[in-house]
């Protein structure tokens, strides 16, 4: 049985470190939109009350807490998630709120990460421009070695994928999914336009 030589021990640590080591780097940032056949004020109504979360983006397995309305600046949601293969929860604080233009959350993650979402809605002929904008902490190199090779294509696609179910939702082409549990509560009736 060999020894591995105490350079190799002490590099591997150095190493691990230096990958490990929290540093200030600038968040990741994800950006999507979508047309949408809705007033901006039902896309809004219905974007911001977690308890739809579930139903539209595929990341959210649930939420708990102010589910069941509009959140307003201060009110505060637990979303249990699934992005990019890394599960979680996190604890959403809605800090901007300009009905139906603008509405933003910062998140802490249980395990220390953070992330921001802002929708940005704007009246378009026939409908609402939305625009959701997801940014994560990217706390040291490995994740930053991992966002580059792995993490930014499946948040995008995944981000892609959950503007594509909103409007089809919202604009009655396919039928909200039936939530089970105690945690996915029957959400708020999409309101009218």
């Amino acid at each position: 049985m060999s020894r591995v030589p105490m350079f190799g021990v002490v590099l591997l640590v150095a190493v691990g470190a230096v990958l490990l080591a929290p540093l200030p780097l600038p968040p990741a940032s994800v950006r999507t939109s979508v047309a949408i056949a809705r007033s901006p004020g039902a896309v809004f109504d219905y974007v911001t009350t977690p308890g739809n979360w579930p139903r539209w983006h595929p990341s959210s397995l649930a939420v708990a807490g102010a589910t069941d309305h509009s959140l307003r600046v201060g009110e505060v949601v637990d979303e249990d998630f699934i992005v990019a293969g890394y599960q979680g929860r996190v604890r959403w604080t809605v800090v901007q709120r300009q009905v139906p233009e603008r509405w933003a959350i910062a998140g802490k993650i249980e395990d220390g990460g953070s992330g921001k979402v802002s929708y940005r809605l704007t009246a378009v002929d026939g409908g609402t421009l939305f625009e959701r904008e997801f940014d994560y902490a990217r706390p040291n190199l490995l994740f930053l070695l991992a966002d580059q090779l792995r993490v930014r294509r499946q948040v995008t696609a995944e981000s892609a994928e959950a503007l594509r179910r909103l409007k089809a939702v919202l604009e009655g082409l396919a039928p909200a999914p039936r939530m089970a549990g105690p945690d996915r509560r029957a959400a708020a009736a999409v309101p009218a336009s």
